[in-house]
């Protein structure tokens, strides 16, 4: 009885969550840019020109957390989103992550940015500190708070099932294909980029997201952190050749954790703790 409890709580969230969450997830972002796609006269006079920092896009990239925490509650009350909220407070991995998360992807984009050739042509972007700040504030409220969603429930659910290495793959897929209606707005970041080899840098990204996530027990934060370095705007324009470095580091990241990435033995798979962290 102990252990079916056990079992009863660790997945109280069950896996035909994930249908809802993706639906939700979808229908919302996709619901919002497709207006502004195809309704764009209307939805500019009513609203005003999509930007990156308009509210309806804003509420587009919040899609993921706003599904996340329905499911959540849904399944574990206010109790529930407690504790799903507290793998926020999960910060404890090795060294060499912290180390890839502060200097090793900033290496990744001036390597990008160097085979490029823009690495020293480009002037500072920031002409102020304060312009600076603001910048990077915009960028810590907007794509990190995707990971509620995608590292928060979406691939703890999918480990259920898969290997930790398959399951970020296909979670690099979905969340890839998510982007799609973002690249063809003009008011919207995505629409200077080509969509390839964005894909490909999202389907990299996710497999080190899932050795990362893995190595933290369930953390949320890490792969927020993880997320913001990738949109850090101090950062060098380097599309599309930092998808190769990113590729590149993917492999060795695989390789280095192959015996965890391609056994679910040791997978992180709760969505809820059974304790507050």
């Amino acid at each position: 009885m102990i252990i079916n409890a056990s079992k009863a709580v660790r997945h109280q969230v069950p896996m035909i969550s994930l249908l809802t969450f993706l639906l939700i997830t979808f229908c919302l972002a996709w619901g919002i840019l497709a207006l502004f796609i195809f309704l764009p006269e209307q939805m500019s006079a009513l609203f005003g020109e999509l930007t990156g920092e308009h509210p309806l896009f804003f509420l587009a990239v919040y899609a993921p957390a706003i599904a996340a925490f329905i499911v959540v509650m849904f399944y574990g009350g206010a109790a529930g989103l407690r504790r799903f909220l507290s793998r926020l407070l999960l910060w404890r991995c090795s060294f060499a992550w912290y180390a890839f998360l502060i200097i090793g992807i900033p290496l990744l984009f001036f390597g990008g940015a160097a085979v490029k050739g823009n690495l020293f042509a480009e002037p500072f972007a920031f002409s102020s500190l304060q312009a600076l700040v603001i910048a990077m504030l915009w960028m810590a409220i907007k794509g990190p708070i995707e990971e509620f969603g995608w590292r928060g429930l979406a691939l703890p659910l999918l480990q259920r099932k898969l290997a930790p290495f398959w399951a970020g793959l296909i979670l690099g897929v979905i969340w890839g294909f998510w982007h799609l209606p973002a690249f063809l707005l003009s008011g919207a970041p995505q629409s200077a980029w080509t969509f390839t080899p964005f894909f490909a840098g999202t389907l990299a990204i996710s497999v080190i997201a899932t050795a990362l996530y893995n190595a933290s027990r369930g953390s949320i934060l890490l792969p927020a952190l993880m997320h913001f370095q990738l949109n850090n705007p101090i950062w060098p324009d380097a599309q599309p050749y930092d998808t190769y470095f990113f590729v590149a580091a993917t492999i060795l990241v695989v390789w280095f954790n192959r015996k965890t990435m391609f056994s679910r033995k040791g997978a992180i798979t709760e969505v809820i703790p059974q304790t507050e962290n």
